[in-house]
């Protein structure tokens, strides 16, 4: 198609979806879809994936046609679209017969400019020769890492979709996701054919959200301090089994918060009412399996909490991307303790051999990260092949409140003289729990059993407390000092390196254990981006937004964002002119919804004129 001027891209970004400029990369992938390019765009959740195909599909002739796994998300995103003024839909199994047989026929009138299609619909006999009569100009393959076996979330469906290509070899391909590795991406480009495609990779750094790891002590009294202290704001809580999600939901719910489960064992009906119920604001926190991906689009989830450790950082980092879509601050906790890591292990013991190797090898960098001393963000974006260069990012639990090291020679050189000369006298290793007994003068039956009390290391360690001995052997085992055999059950050996600084004495950098868990009470002001407001003003928008979203039978993210409210809680905008001027204000959505909130703020205005001049 003929480029278009960049004044019309920018003037139909502002009416229909009301912003004012594009996010990092936006601009770029749009022109290339205009120009009929094939597209890979890796942009992390939040970063604006959707808007690099629904621009296109408005500025374009004919279908663009998206391809998704979440059911879930579909109507919401034809919601959004129709709320904006986009001619949409979607075609999948929660459709009765006469409402599908409606939508198709519209689709063969050509009043569609968006169809939201899964992977299964779109395969089945005869719809690929329908999508031949309906125009198609483009095909957006969303959640694209699902088509990755080296994905995390690999769905064997994806794969069929190689034969949209050889079907529709003139029709341009986009494909998106908001978390790959190298490899992923390599493979997604591979399996769909793309031709020469343009490659998009922003950065995996969401620098409004916070990265913090509690050590987990009474975890549901933390949790519930957590939640109690955020009474307004939307959580996800993920739990790791179905029965810890329906505990926690039900402890929370006698504790006076609204939280429902969510998970693989509920029926659907019950799982899409929930999901309902939270999306519409109705309640507060969803307590979620880890396993089972939430797929919602719900921008303003302040936190995301893992009580349990996640089987690996790319299943993390995704997670908590469910955190503070809309830009503003968020919050991500991960409460760990070794005990989770053995279930971990206990679990990854039932898979085949090499499945278990993998799995094991994703565990270990997961605990790596939840235990190292370093930057967060450095951790997470170099799993995705990214370096941060910052010394400080400001906005984690490491960079903001530095774990204390110590001079640990000593107690290094006796947890490893201790594994020494226990394998002297034993046939076999044994794990940290007996090093550290055999450290504390345990009388427990293996200790006694194997002679372990007769060595020279046994209740040498009494200056320091066992969960203190267990972080050293940790540390100890990722500074590569020490070897955990996970064939083995986690028999400990000395590295050529651990037995060269047995031998010398080297000198030896330890972290002290934190005191206590009492991070969550620290300030919670450091989380960057936030949009400064008159706060009473946007709680007054907040629920006119509420009643409104009620009455139109959507979620309340659908009418107006909290970005948008929060600008309008801060500029007062007192005509139609300039509450136009608020980002995510389009024609639309000032036409439906501008006279009431123009009153809201009026009436607020006059109720309060000493409100502050900075927020005027």
């Amino acid at each position: 198609m003929p480029a278009l001027s960049k004044d019309r891209v920018h003037s139909t970004l502002k009416k229909y979806f009301g912003h004012d400029s594009f996010r990092p990369l936006q601009a770029d992938i749009v022109d290339d879809a205009l120009q009929g390019r094939d597209v890979f765009a890796l942009l992390p959740t939040g970063g604006g994936k959707s808007l690099c195909y629904q621009l296109p599909a408005v500025l374009s002739e004919g279908l663009t046609v998206v391809i998704s796994p979440l059911i879930a998300l579909m109507k919401d995103q034809v919601d959004g679209l129709t709320e904006n003024g986009i001619s949409a839909t979607y075609l999948n199994s929660s459709l009765g017969k006469k409402e599908a047989a409606q939508r198709y026929a519209k689709l063969f009138a050509g009043d569609y400019q968006v169809l939201y299609v899964a992977p299964e619909r779109l395969m089945l006999g005869g719809f690929l020769e329908d999508l031949k009569k309906w125009k198609v100009c483009r095909f957006a393959v969303d959640e694209a890492h699902c088509i990755s076996e080296w994905g995390h979330d690999f769905r064997p469906e994806y794969r069929q979709l190689a034969e949209l290509r050889r079907r529709f070899p003139d029709t341009p391909f986009m494909a998106l996701t908001a978390t790959a590795t190298d490899r992923v991406r390599e493979d997604i480009v591979k399996q769909l054919k793309l031709r020469q495609p343009t490659n998009y990779v922003a950065s995996f750094n969401r620098p409004n959200l916070s990265y913090r790891i509690e050590q987990k002590q009474a975890v549901f009294r933390q949790i519930l301090k957590f939640v109690q202290a955020r009474p307004f704001d939307s959580g996800i809580i993920y739990c790791y089994s179905r029965k810890a999600t329906e505990q926690t939901a039900d402890r929370l719910r006698q504790e006076g918060i609204e939280a429902l489960p969510y998970h693989a064992g509920m029926t659907p009906l019950q799982r899409a009412k929930n999901q309902e119920a939270f999306i519409r604001d109705e309640v507060k926190v969803v307590c979620a399996t880890i396993a089972f991906g939430m797929g919602i689009d719900k921008p303003n989830v302040r936190y995301v909490i893992h009580q349990d450790i996640p089987k690996n950082i790319e299943g993390y980092y995704q997670e908590t991307g469910r955190a503070g879509r809309d830009g503003l601050p968020s919050e991500c906790v991960l409460f760990f303790s070794p005990g989770d890591v053995a279930k971990q292990l206990n679990f990854i013991a039932e898979k085949e051999a090499q499945e278990r190797e993998v799995a094991k090898e994703q565990l270990r960098q997961m605990v790596n990260y939840a235990e190292s001393s370093r930057c967060r963000r450095v951790e997470l974006l170099a799993y995705f092949s990214e370096v941060w260069t910052e010394e400080n990012c400001g906005n984690c639990d490491n960079c903001n409140q530095p774990k204390e090291t110590f001079d640990g020679t000593i107690p290094a050189q006796k947890f490893m003289s201790c594994i020494f000369r226990a394998s002297q006298v034993s046939s076999f290793g044994v794990g940290i729990n007996h090093i550290v007994d055999i450290l504390l003068g345990s009388r427990n039956e293996k200790v006694l059993k194997w002679g372990h009390d007769r060595l020279s290391t046994y209740n040498i360690g009494q200056e320091h407390k066992r969960a203190e001995w267990q972080a050293f052997g940790r540390e100890l085992i990722r500074k590569e000092y020490v070897f955990q055999d996970p064939d083995a059950f986690g028999a400990l050996s000395l590295t050529s390196k651990g037995k060269s600084a047995l031998r010398d004495r080297s000198p030896i950098t330890l972290t002290k254990l934190p005191v206590s868990a009492n991070a969550l009470q620290r300030d919670r002001n450091r989380s960057k981006g936030g949009i400064e407001c008159n706060e009473d003003l946007f709680s007054i928008l907040r629920s006119l937004r509420k009643e409104i979203a009620d009455e139109q039978g959507v979620p309340p993210y659908i009418v107006f964002s909290d970005v948008t409210l929060r600008e309008m809680a801060r500029y007062f905008p007192a005509n139609e002119d300039k509450l136009s001027e608020i980002s995510g204000v389009g024609y639309k959505k000032l036409d439906a919804y501008g006279e009431a909130f123009l009153e809201a703020i009026t009436e607020f205005i006059i109720a309060n004129p000493d409100a502050p001049e900075e927020f005027r």
